[in-house]
């Protein structure tokens, strides 16, 4: 059974986002909430972790996973960014946007596109989701909770954890986050192409 872990949506309690990122440390796979919908989360390297988010959300081999970073120098440290990139990307984070870019040597292999060797990449702007990040001082590795058949990622955490009971480890609720994901620019290509819609404007891009 998932644990389930009450938090303030402003002022997270600093025990609780710590039992959450011990059972992250340990190999846990959490929902928790974001800027823009919850989302799957466990460590960069474990890949039992990873697969498991595949297995709940129906994932092929071509599925961009997330690298939820807490700053700009910590998502500098996993992807490569030209000066104008650089400056695009700076001018929109934090916010409810992933950007595929080129990853550095420090992604492991098995989380890039197989042929394009990119990653995705955010810094939302969630102060439940910066207090998990600054505990466990490195990015969470991250797929929107979007369920096969479901047209809408869920909002409720006791709904998250009604269904995911057995497939997650535990729950990070702190009230609705609501149901768009973010706005996916892809940058691989050199110019940024909106590949996505969400909940970030995607004019700047466009």
């Amino acid at each position: 059974m998932a644990k389930y872990y009450d938090v303030h949506p402003d002022n997270p309690q600093p025990r609780t986002i710590r039992q959450a990122v011990e059972l992250v440390r340990g190999g846990g796979l959490i929902a928790y909430p974001t800027d823009s919908c919850f989302a799957l989360g466990c460590q960069l390297g474990n890949k039992e972790g990873m697969e498991r988010i595949r297995e709940i959300r129906h994932l092929d081999s071509g599925h961009h996973f997330t690298l939820v970073c807490r700053d700009f120098a910590q998502l500098g440290q996993f992807v490569r960014l030209d000066n104008t990139v650089f400056r695009a990307v700076k001018a929109a984070t934090p916010g409810s946007y992933t950007f595929i870019l080129p990853a550095t040597r420090e992604v492991p292999r098995r989380l890039l596109h197989p042929k394009k060797k990119t990653v995705g990449v955010r810094i939302p702007e969630h102060a439940v989701t910066q207090a998990l990040l600054a505990e466990l001082g490195e990015p969470l590795l991250s797929s929107t909770l979007l369920l096969p058949g479901d047209d809408e990622p869920m909002t409720q955490g006791w709904e998250i954890k009604e269904r995911l009971d057995h497939a997650v480890d535990a729950v990070v609720d702190s009230g609705d986050c609501g149901t768009e994901p973010t706005t996916v620019v892809d940058f691989s290509g050199g110019a940024p192409e909106v590949v996505r819609v969400g909940a970030g404007d995607p004019s700047r891009f466009e």
